[in-house]
């Protein structure tokens, strides 16, 4: 019986006194194998996607790629795709549903849930504590003034950084000394200014009227996050960033949309292959000035307002199949990167696709376009759930983020206004 003890390969081999004998692989070195963490990304745009386009026509394994997901066709059994999936009347709200997409819940309806309206990747980030330098990261190609995709159980938007050079200097450039002593004096100064604020709210507390308290009290989850998060940088500030090959074109900040992109998954990819974090939202909003570099005569916004029209649709596809293809592109990136046990990186990357916009013509948040990859999932089809309001048989959401939360390891059996898990999503 092989109990609890482990040996690791070379140092048997250095026990034999440097020789160079090849070993075969035994049980007792596999169990020495570091454990491989499961990671999250969430990718969303703000404007959906056609439904036509995305939705296959037929359901299970034997479906035909749509026209938007032909890019993704070559990883036709590593994706699930969900239809008739929503937040429900929660998230109702044209745009201004769109940010409910990894919560279920609008902010301003965020008061009556027992968790706000938390999202998915904030949900996971409490999982992962200060395990990586970041427990998250939040990423953003443009503007996102509205439509954040993160929020805290505090019902606070976290702002996404949208700047290439800013987020490769915090994965991979190690401050000077000079510059670490003053960001530690500055953390505990910060801290010492919450502690007083606390003090001060506390003593308050006892003067105002229920309403006040309520406000306050999100005010006090507010300032207890943003603690946590400067206690966990200060725990890192002294470990070397990892060191990569890869480097950031000149100019990078000034390229067209259509360059920029590749190079936020490019980044997106060295974060989980580093375990710098393991956790990550991105964002993809407006595409910029010069028409994003696309060949389109008309605005994103205004396409996603075709009426049916053909034209219109045309030039929106352009784009919509840019997404769809900068994901496939991204997870190809994550397949080639192997793991211990003869995994792969996207073998251990729940990657999501999706938004909170249904259909951006009638300013829809339902039947929201969804599709997961990789995480070790059974993967390969089309799953359409059954929808009947006469009748109340409505699948959320939210039981998908149910899954992936138990696939990333954290023991939950509700998410928001999930009903249970989502019946039909496997793992392999």
């Amino acid at each position: 019986m092989l109990g609890k003890f482990r040996i690791d390969r070379r140092a048997f081999l250095r026990g034999l006194g440097g020789a160079m004998v090849a070993l075969p692989r035994l049980e007792i070195m596999a169990a020495s194998q570091p454990q491989v963490p499961m990671r999250m990304v969430c990718v969303g745009t703000s404007f959906g996607f056609v439904p036509d386009l995305f939705f296959p026509s037929q359901t299970g394994s034997d479906y035909v790629v749509p026209k938007l997901l032909e890019p993704l066709a070559r990883h036709q059994q590593n994706f699930t795709i969900f239809s008739q999936l929503d937040h429900g009347a929660e998230a109702i709200g044209g745009h201004s549903g769109v940010h409910a997409y990894l919560s279920g819940i609008r902010s301003k309806n965020a008061k009556g849930f027992q968790e706000g309206n938390i999202t998915l990747d904030q949900k996971a980030a409490e999982f992962v504590g200060a395990a990586t330098r970041y427990s998250s990261m939040q990423f953003s190609s443009g503007s996102s003034a509205g439509n954040q995709l993160s929020w805290t159980n505090a019902g606070v938007a976290i702002p996404p950084i949208q700047d290439l050079r800013i987020l490769y200097s915090l994965l991979f450039q190690n401050q000077e000394l000079g510059e670490v002593d003053i960001l530690k004096r500055a953390y505990r100064e910060e801290k010492s200014i919450l502690d007083l604020v606390k003090i001060d709210a506390d003593r308050l507390m006892k003067r105002v009227g229920k309403k006040d308290q309520e406000k306050l009290d999100q005010y006090f989850t507010s300032v207890r996050e943003l603690e946590k998060r400067l206690i966990q940088s200060e725990a890192w500030l002294d470990r070397s960033k990892p060191k990569v090959g890869y480097k950031l074109p000149k100019g990078v900040d000034e390229m067209d949309f259509v360059d920029r992109v590749p190079i936020y998954y490019d980044l997106i990819t060295l974060a989980l292959q580093t375990d710098s974090t393991r956790v990550i939202t991105f964002e993809i909003s407006d595409i910029g000035g010069n028409s994003g570099g696309f060949p389109i005569t008309k605005g994103y916004h205004q396409l996603t307002h075709h009426g049916k029209v053909e034209s219109y649709i045309d030039e929106l596809s352009v784009i919509e199949r840019y997404h769809t293809n900068q994901f496939a592109r991204f997870l190809d990136q994550l397949a080639a990167v192997e793991e211990p046990g003869g995994k792969t990186l996207l073998d251990s990357t729940m990657a999501l696709l999706g938004s909170g916009m249904g259909n951006a013509s009638s300013h829809s948040n339902k039947d929201l376009p969804l599709l997961l990859a990789g995480g070790g999932f059974r993967h390969g089809q089309h799953i359409r759930y059954e929808k009947d309001k006469s009748r109340g048989i409505h699948t959320p959401a939210s039981n998908l983020f149910v899954s992936m939360l138990q696939r990333f390891g954290a023991e939950v059996d509700r998410f928001n206004l999930s009903t249970g898990s989502l019946t039909g999503l496997d793992i392999a």
